[in-house]
């Protein structure tokens, strides 16, 4: 018998069934996440400067670029990102509502 495929709803968290908000929230972690593993690596860094530079440990860095999304808030990952320079921009989207 075949598998059926679902299309994405655009957040695989919500895909894999965890409530909205707390879908939302793990979609914007892994966001800011993946853009400070794609820093470290595009400067060549290694976890030890990678901490300096994001005013963290380096087993913070370690538990970041192994994916541990739990050990990490939206305001963590938002000042290591400000620590190295960066800008971060929020973008508000509002959904249709279904009736």
């Amino acid at each position: 018998m075949p598998e059926k495929i679902h299309p994405s709803s655009g957040n695989v968290f919500a895909d894999l069934g965890f409530d909205p908000e707390e879908a939302q929230n793990l979609r914007v972690r892994a966001d800011l996440m993946i853009e400070i593993a794609k820093l470290i690596e595009a400067r060549g860094l290694t976890q030890v400067e990678a901490a300096a530079l994001l005013g963290v440990t380096q087993p913070r860095i370690s538990d970041l670029v192994r994916g541990k999304i739990d050990r990490f808030s939206v305001d963590t990952l938002i000042e290591m990102l400000g620590h190295a320079g960066a800008s971060v921009s929020l973008v508000v989207q509002y959904r249709r509502k279904v009736a």
